[in-house]
């Protein structure tokens, strides 16, 4: 069952053509590795799957499952593309309230829960003015799947985590992937996308070419 559908989409961007007619499949419950040199388009790509950019031409589906209506942008993605803008004031916690207040889904027991799983002490009082960029890091990952969401689409989420961090972030999308979730992710590190994706589309003469399957090595 797949979740997004490319449909031979081109694509020009600030003057450079990045796709031409290329196409892809997402299924359902994997962890999706998308690979390519640095301005070939990966960012790009994820924003029109996300639907704040669109194709040139060709057509990206959605699974009307996570629809926000006919038409309307993807329902239950979380998204991590360009780092969010905080309040840099107040604590990571109190960021991520205000974002949860938004929608009114999850309340403070869940948000505390999704600081914990990323390596964040909720009670910190820090403000987020003094967050090293690990800690920002970390805070973009929690709100991408605070509130339950089943698709992730994660543009390097391991940038700024030391060892251990990364570790545990691994963890936590084996975890995500058991339960069902759809994941597609960038990595500049070759071992997050062998040790992580099931499958791994590379950008190469503006197609997406699918590379031979993966067999992740957490299991």
């Amino acid at each position: 069952m797949s979740v997004i559908e490319l449909n031979k989409i081109s694509k020009s961007f600030r003057g450079v053509r990045l796709f031409e007619e290329a196409s892809a499949v997402f299924e359902k419950g994997k962890i999706h590795g998308l690979v390519g040199l640095n301005g070939s388009g990966k960012s790009v790509l994820f924003r029109m799957i996300c639907g704040f950019l669109l194709p040139d031409r060709g057509s990206i589906e959605i699974d009307p499952a996570y629809r926000r209506g006919a038409g309307g942008f993807p329902d239950s993605f979380g998204i991590m593309i360009d780092r969010p803008g905080y309040l840099a004031g107040q604590t990571g916690y109190e960021n991520l309230r205000r974002l949860a207040e938004v929608r009114g889904q999850i309340g403070k027991e869940e948000i505390r829960r999704s600081m914990k799983a990323v390596g964040l002490d909720p009670d910190l009082r820090q403000k987020m003015r003094h967050y090293s960029l690990g800690m920002k890091q970390k805070i973009a990952l929690a709100q991408s799947f605070m509130e339950g969401q089943q698709v992730l689409v994660l543009d390097e989420p391991f940038n700024a985590l030391d060892e251990r961090s990364v570790g545990q972030v691994r963890e936590l999308l084996m975890a995500f992937r058991t339960e069902g979730r759809t994941i597609l992710l960038t990595s500049h590190h070759r071992s997050d996308i062998e040790m992580l994706c099931d499958y791994v589309y590379r950008i190469e003469n503006r197609k997406l070419e699918r590379q031979p399957e993966l067999v992740s090595t957490l299991t």
